[in-house]
């Protein structure tokens, strides 16, 4: 794809966040960043620290044309599956831009139905700006609701490991069982609730 071919319209670059945790939601963003104020050091939130997703994320917010984050519920990942889960927390975060785009560029092969043209692009996250900016914001803001449900749901360490299955989070898995945020349709959880 010619993305020479894009200049001028209003392009909103469009990732998700959280397909691979046992628990808490799936964050989508939607970003339509200004040409006349360029970001230094857009890149794959996952390549970044989290200090740096942190200023990466302040400055997108306040440089860009327009935002917004879209969301999935365990509820919804556990009824529709993470993949059409993830498709729907994008078209969520497409839906709330306060300027509707002219051309949606998603990260990897897989898009959402949406009322305008849509391009995939794999590894778009690491080469296209627009879709960097929304890595960085869907990062940071799972990130920081995943040390929020930590205090709420104490001792299976989201604060750390945000939900993904490190050797920490299954061990506590098994000492204090499946919490109200943990997707019961994901192996590891699956699995617990069979022994039950």
């Amino acid at each position: 794809m010619e993305l020479a071919l894009f200049v001028h319209k209003l392009i909103a670059g469009v990732d998700e966040v959280g397909r691979g945790p046992l628990a808490g939601p799936v964050v989508a963003a939607a970003v339509i960043l200004d040409e006349t104020k360029p970001i230094e050091g857009l890149a794959d939130s996952k390549v970044l620290s989290a200090t740096r997703r942190e200023e990466l994320a302040h400055l997108i917010r306040e440089r860009a044309l327009c935002w917004a984050l879209g969301r999935a519920e365990v509820e919804e990942i556990d009824r529709l599956n993470i993949l059409r889960a993830s498709l729907l927390a994008m078209k969520r975060a497409v839906e709330a831009l306060s300027l509707p785009p002219e051309l949606v560029l998603v990260d990897g092969n897989q898009a959402p139905d949406l009322g305008c043209p849509v391009h995939t692009v794999i590894r778009g996250d690491a080469s296209v700006p627009a879709i960097s900016a929304a890595s960085i914001l869907a990062k940071v803001a799972r990130d920081a609701e995943m040390c929020v449900l930590d205090s709420r749901f104490p001792g299976y360490g989201f604060s750390k490991h945000k939900g993904y299955p490190t050797v920490a989070h299954l061990h506590a898995l098994e000492i204090q069982g499946i919490s109200s945020i943990h997707r019961r349709t994901f192996g590891p959880v699956r699995r617990l609730l069979d022994k039950l």
